[in-house]
């Protein structure tokens, strides 16, 4: 009996990598096609500036949320910090988990007399289709919530910690004066592993206000982003899917 080509690749491609593989993602970055009011940064931080009005969105890493609450990331699986793993080890793999997808949105507002960004009105639109909509405290507190096991001792405690957090580092729903600052977290569900670009929508951003305090001067705002995906095999040998998102 024949064996086809492609059956013959199948197998050395067996031989070579073992049967058993890993998806990996790299981290969030810049992609090459804004719009023209947009900037990129060396960081990674990406700036929309309309006149002295600036919307700043940076993609955090596991690793800067960790190094950013340190305190809260040091005790594995007890670890306090709401948006990561802290420095969890999970059985059986080498591979990082990433808990939520999370954006440091930082807003400048010398242009205009209030300004109003909704953080429910901010979603991430997947090349491939896929949409994920914001997290909001309430949210997060019911996930959370699950651990506070009888609600008494020392899971308790470590719930309202970070609760707590949560509360003092999220994006709030506020009016940002002029000559003022905000800044906060956008959370958002973990990106599936077949995501490699992204375009972050900040919708419905209020300009101007009426004498009833009612929006009279709305704009929308997009971001992209890109990572490569791939798969890494038991053997240590990576099988990139570089983004075509340029």
């Amino acid at each position: 009996m024949r064996v086809t080509g492609l059956f013959l690749i199948l197998i050395l491609g067996l031989g070579i990598h073992g049967c058993g593989y890993n998806y990996y993602t790299g981290p969030l970055q810049p992609g090459g096609q804004q719009d023209s009011s947009i900037s990129v940064a060396d960081d990674g931080t990406v700036t929309f500036a309309q006149d002295r009005f600036e919307v700043r969105l940076k993609p955090m890493t596991d690793e800067e949320l960790n190094r950013q609450f340190f305190n809260n990331s040091q005790a594995g699986p007890k670890s306090t910090n709401p948006y990561t793993f802290g420095n969890t080890v999970f059985w059986g793999t080498d591979q990082e988990k990433q808990r939520f997808t999370i954006f440091k949105v930082s807003v400048k507002n010398y242009a205009y007399p209030k300004v109003k960004i909704d953080p429910s009105k901010i979603v991430v639109k997947a090349g491939n289709k896929r949409e994920y909509w914001s997290l909001n405290f309430e949210q997060l507190d019911t996930y959370y919530r699950a651990y506070a096991i009888g609600y008494r001792g020392n899971e308790y405690a470590r719930y309202q910690e970070r609760r707590d957090l949560l509360r003092r580092t999220m994006l709030k729903n506020e009016e940002v004066f002029s000559g003022q600052e905000a800044e906060g977290f956008v959370i958002f569900p973990a990106l599936h592993p077949d995501v490699s670009d992204i375009e972050v929508q900040v919708l419905d951003v209020v300009l101007r206000f009426d004498f009833r305090n009612e929006p009279v001067e709305t704009t929308n705002i997009s971001y992209s982003f890109v990572r490569d995906i791939g798969k890494i095999y038991k053997d240590g040998t990576v099988v990139p899917r570089v983004s075509n998102a340029n």
